[in-house]
């Protein structure tokens, strides 16, 4: 049970469905508290009270918004989907939902003009929000766990295994002459200081990987996987290349896609697995549909 929580786990969407899932969070604490009118709203008497208390609302968006947008992009390593699980998930929609309390106990302090109550109502209000939120938001976690997962697990398993071209003269490395009937399948990559090149035939590659700076592009040379480093963003390389089916599928890699022997499926998306599962490639959930329509057509 307890290794359910240590399961990847997606980590962060794109700005702007993190951006509509802090609004929507926003708008359902603003309109709870105006229809319901909890802990003793319901007997205020202050001028705009619909508009106060949608304030809450306000806040909680604003705290969501800096938590889930902006601590991400500062921290990608810490956030990314290598680290990224059930438990770290749990924990940090915990975190976001105590930092909402605090802040919208400051904002009845300060914007609205209550006194600010003692030491120890701190503690309980902090205590009470975790004791009520730890539950549902243990049990909301778990069950997308277990949506997203048996989604890409089903999706994942409907796909074809894929058999690799076979090795050879498609070998091609700088020193290869290659013969003119493969001749259109060389590539050059060409590094940012436009004097260190990679020539090698567009079937060894295997795939492209960016980090920081420089890029690892792994490709065979007699059979066996090399790993030469070129100074140069991926997206440059990406250009340079330009043949089918070598494709983006996340903002770190670039894939031969006649490479992927199988795809398997977590919580996190698909895995491409290439040469006899030496190298897992993740794919990123904005090129999904794309990256699985085209392997489909292999």
């Amino acid at each position: 049970m307890f290794s359910l929580f240590n399961q990847p786990y997606p980590s962060t969407n794109a700005p702007v469905q993190e951006l509509r899932k802090a609004a929507v969070i926003g708008v359902f604490v603003g309109l709870f508290l105006l229809v319901f009118q909890p802990f003793g709203i319901n007997l205020w008497e202050t001028p705009y009270k619909v508009l106060k208390v949608l304030g809450f609302g306000a806040v909680a968006f604003v705290i969501t918004a800096v938590n889930f947008i902006g601590w991400p992009r500062l921290f990608p390593g810490f956030f990314g989907d290598q680290n990224w699980t059930v438990r770290r998930e749990i924990v940090f929609v915990t975190i976001n939902v105590l930092l909402i309390a605090i802040a919208n106990r400051l904002y009845l302090i300060g914007l609205l003009g209550h006194e600010e109550q003692s030491g120890l109502s701190w503690i309980k209000m902090i205590l009470v929000t975790f004791l009520i939120g730890i539950f549902p938001i243990t049990g909301l976690v778990l069950l997308n766990y277990i949506r997203q997962l048996k989604k890409y697990s089903q999706a994942a398993a409907d796909l074809p295994i894929h058999i690799p071209p076979s090795e050879g003269l498609t070998n091609a490395s700088p020193s290869t002459i290659v013969p003119t009937e493969i001749a259109d399948t060389i590539v050059t990559l060409v590094a940012d200081n436009e004097k260190d090149k990679l020539v090698i035939s567009a079937e060894s590659l295997i795939f492209i990987e960016s980090s920081d700076n420089y890029c690892t592009v792994v490709h065979l040379k007699n059979g066996q996987p090399v790993k030469p480093l070129l100074r140069s963003s991926l997206g440059r390389l990406e250009k340079q290349i330009a043949k089918p089916h070598i494709v983006r599928c996340h903002r770190s890699y670039v894939v031969n896609l006649n490479r992927v022997e199988r795809v398997t499926g977590n919580a996190q998306g698909y895995k491409l697995h290439l040469l006899d599962g030496q190298f897992q490639i993740p794919v990123a959930r904005q090129y999904n549909e794309t990256l699985v329509a085209e392997l489909k057509t292999l």
